[in-house]
């Protein structure tokens, strides 16, 4: 996935891969089932502040391609959350979740998995009503203890592309929405 020109649609939200040298093992079956379309819908719809764990000051990195998609394009309050930056963005990072000057609703995770069981009691003591983890990123004990707690949860997916599946704006986003019509788009 280094290379972004053989990397797959909605790679920039993915979270990194292991180097080329190292094989993977067959992933564990999904069991877990996460909300419909119509039920990210809702979650977004009511968002009005998003948290990024993992975020990156680093442009080629996937969280700061969905912060500055975020940040431009969607109506959400952004947090940055990473203990080793100060700013990205032009905005302040905070340490942790309990850091931030607010409780957000969605917290948007790019960490690896075996960080995410930490993250999830981080979003648990923050109050949070959403965990969202993104692209590449799926932990089923997670998901299961998060529900149980009470919070909406997502996995495997990208608020960036979901927003604009959402709203109309996957084409203006940068992805070949495969859709060819000779009808004009609407303004």
């Amino acid at each position: 996935m280094s290379d972004a020109t053989t990397a797959p649609a909605g790679a920039a939200c993915a979270l990194p891969g292991t180097s080329g040298t190292a094989v993977a093992s067959a992933p564990a079956p999904r069991t877990w089932a996460g909300p419909n379309a119509d039920a990210r819908f809702e979650i977004l719809r009511r968002t009005r502040s998003i948290a990024i764990v993992g975020a990156s000051p680093n442009p080629s990195r996937a969280s700061y391609f969905v912060a500055t998609y975020l940040l431009s394009s969607s109506p959400y309050d952004v947090y940055f959350v990473n203990p080793r930056a100060e700013e990205i963005l032009g905005r302040p990072v905070y340490p942790s979740l309990s850091a931030l000057p607010v409780v957000p609703d969605l917290v948007d995770v790019f960490r690896r998995h075996d960080d995410l069981p930490g993250v999830l009691e981080e979003t648990l003591a923050a109050g949070a009503r959403t965990l969202w983890l993104q692209l590449g990123s799926w932990h089923e004990e997670v998901a299961r203890t998060a529900q149980a707690a009470g919070l909406d949860v997502v996995m495997d997916r990208c608020v960036k592309i979901e927003h604009a599946r959402f709203h109309g704006g996957l084409r203006l986003a940068g992805f070949d929405t495969g859709v060819i019509s000779s009808r004009r788009a609407l303004r």
